[in-house]
């Protein structure tokens, strides 16, 4: 088994909870179930959110998930002049015998235009 890094994002449409929760939610299965993993395979998670995100902690998503014994971290994203505006991104450190060309990284929507060289 070794440990591997999935990558993902997705961009939000408004700042709010609810709306923070059901995507970066809708984002973190995606990962999941594109790697064929389950919250035993998490070893870590690390969100960012871009400086106009306020609502609420991305990571408030994973433990409603039930994420719940996954240390996680929150952090911001640089304010780059000319960044899209309103991304969630996620770092997730797993366990998979996948070797790193296989792990399929995830970016949902307009945030798909971020890393066309990995998002699948």
């Amino acid at each position: 088994m070794a440990v591997r890094a999935v990558r993902g994002a997705v961009q939000l449409d408004r700042d709010e909870a609810g709306h923070m929760d059901e995507q970066v939610g809708i984002l973190l299965t995606a990962i999941l179930e594109r790697n064929g993993l389950t919250a035993e395979d998490l070893i870590s998670i690390w969100f960012t959110a871009t400086p106009d995100l306020h609502s609420d902690f991305p990571a408030a998503a994973a433990r409603k998930l039930g994420i719940v014994d996954v240390p996680l971290i929150c952090a911001q994203e640089l304010d780059i002049d000319g960044a899209m505006p309103r991304v969630v991104r996620v770092l997730a450190h797993i366990e998979s015998d996948r070797a790193r060309a296989d792990i399929n990284h995830v970016y949902l929507g307009a945030a798909a235009a971020l890393r066309k060289d990995i998002a699948q």
